[in-house]
């Protein structure tokens, strides 16, 4: 089984999505489950509805799981299995008070050295312990020789014992440290393969050493994948955004997918991606997000999506709407700007300047005018009910119609509009 967590304190970003896609992709290719878990233990930074937010936009990605689990539900195995790690002294009570822990870590910068716990409360005896009133943390003693193990995409890394340290896994109120609950959740859940971002490499030795000390024996591949470089705010950087901006699921996708990677094309579905992506062959390094790629990505993909449901995005249920929204794809890349375009052509509308006459002489005549099924009929009943030609019917007629002095040829426009020309002419 695979897993994607993520903490409901924050909105989902492009990063989140790619390790999302990656961890869907290949459960689906090795036939796996893949578990969405909500890492809420941090209870005063979790932001009420996010969860269902992170879940809502997975399925808008049509990414499908098995089951959804909420780390803090797990909270009675994280203490079980703290409790067990101290019987076994292999874990101790830490009494040592943020203002201690500073002084040694301020100590360990002005050696210019790493900060290692410098072990005090690890020598404390059992009576002492128990005879001591403080509020206290949990740690897992640091491992006694380094751990070793191989990312799929990074190659085999090595950490030694005071780089893994003897970090916390309780913390003050007992609940359970980030690195230790997911340690204990990847054997609860039988996780077998654990898709994060190289950010979080450092986070691989620890929840290492947790299993190990547990004397869990089942081994979990990694796969660090290399950060976006993103110059967007962080707001811009947030898929809502770009969803608002009217971004397809579907093309995020594909971007997100294509970046950093070798395809065999370069529009392709998740499904397709699917048969052939091979995550030990994407680049190592990191790569940039590239917004105008996305939208000439975005705009491929509008051209491929069925016109019924492009006419529903856009607020209607008509082929011929679908199909004047494809028109304008030259133009606009996005559903939003697609959106401007379609709304431009159904608002009320004011002459173009120095046409003004020709303007109210060819809207008086549309307001009379029969149902006409063919563009060049429709032109001449115009022509002959108002006497214009040339620029003098055209750009105010084409003002009327599309509320814009250029665009698609009104001969493509006409026939897609033609049954709401008494909503468009007002």
């Amino acid at each position: 089984m695979l897993r994607f967590a993520l903490s409901p304190t924050k909105d989902m970003n492009i990063e989140d999505m790619k390790l999302a896609l990656f961890n869907y992709i290949v459960s689906k290719q090795l036939n796996e489950e893949l578990l969405i878990r909500i890492d809420d233990t941090n209870k005063d930074k979790n932001i009420e509805g996010k969860d269902k937010e992170i879940l809502e936009l997975l399925t808008l990605f049509s990414i499908e799981y098995k089951a959804v689990v909420y780390q803090s539900e797990n909270l009675k195995y994280h203490q079980k299995m703290a409790m067990q790690l101290m019987s076994q002294k292999k874990a101790f009570s830490c009494f040592c008070s943020e203002e201690k822990l500073e002084e040694i870590k301020a100590k360990a910068k002005k050696d210019d050295k790493p900060y290692v716990y410098d072990g005090f409360c690890e020598t404390l005896s059992d009576e002492t312990v128990i005879n001591c009133n403080a509020p206290f943390t949990v740690r897992i003693k640091k491992p006694e020789e380094a751990i070793k193990f191989k990312d799929l995409l990074k190659g085999v890394s090595s950490y030694e014992p005071d780089e893994v340290d003897s970090f916390f896994i309780l913390k003050h109120d007992k609940t359970a440290t980030a690195n230790y609950a997911s340690a204990v959740d990847d054997m609860l859940y039988d996780i077998s393969t654990v898709i994060c971002t190289e950010e979080d490499i450092l986070d691989a030795p620890k929840q290492i050493h947790v299993r190990n000390t547990l004397n869990y024996t089942k081994n979990i591949d990694y796969i660090h994948l290399p950060v976006i470089l993103n110059e967007l705010t962080e707001e811009k950087n947030s898929l809502k955004w770009l969803i608002d901006e009217g971004f397809l699921p579907s093309a995020i996708a594909n971007y997100l997918v294509l970046l950093g990677n070798e395809t065999p094309i370069e529009i392709f579905t998740i499904e397709e991606a699917i048969e052939w992506f091979n995550i030990t062959k994407i680049s190592n390094s990191a790569t940039k997000f590239d917004i105008d790629k996305l939208r000439f990505i975005n705009r491929k993909h509008l051209e491929d999506i069925d016109e019924m449901r492009l006419s529903k995005i856009l607020g209607f249920a008509d082929n011929d709407i679908g199909k004047l929204g494809k028109l304008y794809l030259d133009e606009a890349n996005t559903i939003k700007e697609l959106k401007t375009k379609i709304d431009m052509i159904f608002s009320s509308k004011s002459s173009p300047k120095g046409f003004e006459e020709e303007y109210k002489k060819i809207r008086d005549s549309l307001l009379a005018a029969p149902f006409i099924e063919d563009f060049d009929e429709f032109k001449s009943y115009i022509t002959n009910a108002t006497d214009l030609k040339d620029e003098a019917l055209s750009k105010p007629l084409r003002y009327i119609l599309t509320g814009e002095d250029k665009g698609p040829d009104l001969s493509d426009i006409y026939p897609l509009i033609k049954n709401y020309l008494g909503e468009i002419v007002k």
